[in-house]
């Protein structure tokens, strides 16, 4: 289905320059490329998710910062697969199923069942297994998506799968289908917030973003391909987010029904938490 290079989008914040600034004055974004006086050799701490470093005004902008950059993105997750026996999956209900999850997560930074219309899941229990390890009904493996960046536009990174089977013949097989159709999708991980970024996110079936560990994305339901999008500055006050500040990404997904499986992610956010 899939910040990317899987998080001030770029923006400069106020300090001024026409002096020197010195470490603790307000967030500098990293290679926010800001203006500045064209006074030459004027320097002001900026920042990245993975540490601080110094920038310097040059021919009028801020450049060159020295702050330790990410690794290439990726999201880190864990796949559970399931067998088409479970009643969440394979059931042949389809529909769309939006609120099937509280708009928070829980304290063990989980969705909360709440329920949904309800009609394409079965209760708390069945749910609650879906993205904890549960012997004898599911298995799982780590799954780690690469985002690479759009050669048209750096700044957007995406992972585009449109057949979206990445336990085919692993933990419980096919189960005599082509494909292994019936899985669950976990990730988390962190990100800096910047300014101006966005998330996007095409699939099927369910999927589910939070930011800050609030509800950004609610495509729930057993339905086809479907594209959900958060713009943060829009969102912003409602997630809780903060300029500058390192924030909780988490997403979750799920495969119930054959016959397709879709996982398409575009996002602008470059600084999610992969340091060395």
């Amino acid at each position: 289905m899939a910040r990317a290079p899987w998080l001030c989008l770029l923006l400069s914040c106020g300090v001024a320059c026409g002096a020197r600034t010195e470490p603790g004055d307000a967030f500098v974004p990293t290679g926010s490329s800001g203006p500045c006086d064209r006074d030459a050799g004027l320097t002001r701490p900026c920042t990245s998710v993975c540490g601080q470093g110094v920038e310097q005004c040059i021919d009028g902008f801020w450049r060159n910062c020295s702050a330790p950059k990410p690794k290439p993105p990726k999201l880190p997750g864990v796949v559970r697969d399931f067998r088409d026996s479970h009643p969440d999956f394979e059931s042949g209900i389809i529909g769309d199923d939006p609120g099937i999850v509280r708009s928070e997560l829980g304290p063990d930074d989980k969705p909360v069942y709440a329920g949904g219309t309800p009609f394409t899941t079965h209760g708390k229990s069945a749910f609650d297994q879906w993205y904890r390890d549960v012997p004898g009904v599911n298995a799982s493996q780590l799954l780690e998506i690469p985002l690479t960046a759009s050669s048209k536009r750096p700044d957007l990174f995406s992972f585009n799968d449109q057949t979206f089977f990445p336990i085919d013949g692993a933990l419980f097989g096919n189960e005599g289908r082509a494909h292994n159709f019936h899985f669950t999708f976990e990730v988390a991980t962190a990100f800096r917030y910047l300014g101006g970024e966005t998330f996007s996110f095409t699939g099927d079936d369910d999927v589910w973003v939070f930011l800050n560990r609030r509800l950004a994305i609610d495509l729930g339901g057993v339905h086809g391909a479907q594209t959900g999008s958060v713009n943060l500055d829009a969102r912003a006050a409602e997630l809780g987010l903060v300029l500058g500040e390192v924030h909780p990404l988490h997403f979750f997904f799920a495969e119930r029904q054959t016959t397709a499986s879709t996982f398409r992610v575009q996002t602008t956010i470059a600084e999610l938490q992969i340091c060395d």
